[in-house]
């Protein structure tokens, strides 16, 4: 997070908000998430002229029209490049990327990787509802092998994508779970992972109710995860290895120092710019 963001002056979650309202279908857990995540800018009092939403294509990609900073909706999947690209060129920048298990995990899947492994110091929150929803209902990477649908009739039978194992192997800095239903617990979690230097990855379960009204049982089977978090990579992996995707709360904070871009000399960006659009 960077600290010259940080004013005297408070903030409420409504200073994050734009004049544009959500069209999610009614339920969607997506509603709950921003919700969640300007009442954390708030918390940590952010001038929004200084936090860029950046996102991808998706329901859940519909994010940074709904707030007040500053936001680019991007193509499928390259949501992470947009926002390495923002934070390398302007540190000053609190840069948070938002977007769904589609476009985050498939299209978007090597992506994740490298941002994991380059370490830059962004916040990744990913809305998982196991379910392609703006496309009408098909599986996603994360969705169940046995989910039984008109598209995928006895269920696709390949093993789910598994987020925070892939995110903790690749390198994150910060590896967490949340559910859009928990609001104090998800927007505390948001708050520490724009805290915590590095990249910073949080899943948030978020309920598809049109396409997936049995994730309404989620509100039953989300708990606590049942220890702290570790600072241990080969513990996290272990933990994360044996869970059965709905502890929640923060389960890995590592040491890794965040990616600073170091040419080794100093360039005057704006000049160099210059004379390229001059040619």
């Amino acid at each position: 997070m960077s600290e010259a963001s940080e004013v005297a002056c408070p903030r409420t979650a409504a200073d994050y908000k734009s004049g544009v309202k959500p069209i999610w279908c009614p339920g969607c857990g997506d509603y709950s998430v921003l919700m969640e995540i300007t009442k954390a800018l708030a918390e940590l009092n952010l001038d929004p002229a200084n936090v860029a939403v950046i996102s991808g294509i998706g329901c859940s990609s519909r994010l940074p029209a709904y707030m007040s900073s500053y936001g680019f909706h991007g193509v499928h999947g390259r949501s992470l490049p947009l926002a390495t690209g923002l934070k390398v060129a302007r540190p000053d920048m609190n840069v948070i990327c938002a977007g769904g298990d589609g476009d985050g995990f498939s299209i978007g899947g090597n992506h994740f990787l490298h941002a994991c492994r380059r370490n830059v110091d962004i916040t990744y929150i990913v809305m998982d509802n196991q379910v392609y929803g703006m496309t009408k209902g098909q599986a996603s990477p994360t969705t169940d092998p046995n989910w039984d649908s008109v598209l995928t009739p006895g269920g696709t039978g390949i093993r789910p994508f598994q987020p925070l194992v892939i995110a903790l192997a690749s390198g994150a800095n910060f590896v967490a779970r949340a559910f859009s239903g928990d609001p104090p617990g998800t927007t505390e979690t948001i708050v520490e992972a724009i805290r915590h230097p590095g990249f910073s990855f949080v899943q948030v379960l978020s309920p598809c109710v049109t396409f997936r009204p049995d994730q309404k049982q989620w509100r039953k089977m989300v708990r606590k995860a049942p220890v702290a978090y570790t600072t241990d990579p080969s513990q996290a992996a272990k933990r994360i290895m044996t869970d059965d995707g709905f502890n929640l709360g923060i389960l890995y904070r590592g040491d890794r120092p965040p990616y600073h871009l170091n040419t080794g000399r100093k360039t005057d960006v704006d000049k160099m710019l210059g004379r390229e659009f001059m040619v």
